[in-house]
């Protein structure tokens, strides 16, 4: 059987970047545990649910992401305000697509993400 364990999101800084994402998802943040000196974990503190995982590594971020979040909003310009006040940054211009309005944005370490403004509210 396989099971969801998490993502994890290699970065330099794995507290600051925690930080933003327990923030902006409204999850708490915490250190990963002692096997895991330095990373740090967004989720809940049981197994089960979905985490996110912040690996600290000496490397640059080199290029696009092959992977990234997606994530629904029900306020995009207030959210859009919500990550710039945390240190991200928006992506180019607000696109309208078939499936709702989408904002690309990055985290402070210049990962990517989508905010999609949820079309039922």
């Amino acid at each position: 059987m396989t099971a969801w364990a998490g993502v994890t999101i290699d970065c330099h800084d794995a507290r600051l970047l925690a930080g933003f994402w327990s923030t902006l998802l409204d999850v708490p943040a915490r250190p990963a545990g002692a096997d895991r000196a330095g990373w740090y974990r967004i989720g809940p503190a049981v197994r089960g649910g979905p985490v996110l995982n912040f690996q600290p590594v000496p490397e640059e971020k080199a290029g696009k992401a092959r992977v990234h979040l997606d994530l629904w909003v029900d306020d995009l310009e207030e959210s859009i305000e919500l990550v710039e006040r945390l240190g991200g940054a928006r992506r180019g211009a607000v696109q309208v697509l078939e499936r709702g309005r989408i904002a690309v944005m990055s985290d402070p370490e210049g990962n990517e993400f989508c905010l999609i403004a949820n079309p039922a509210v």
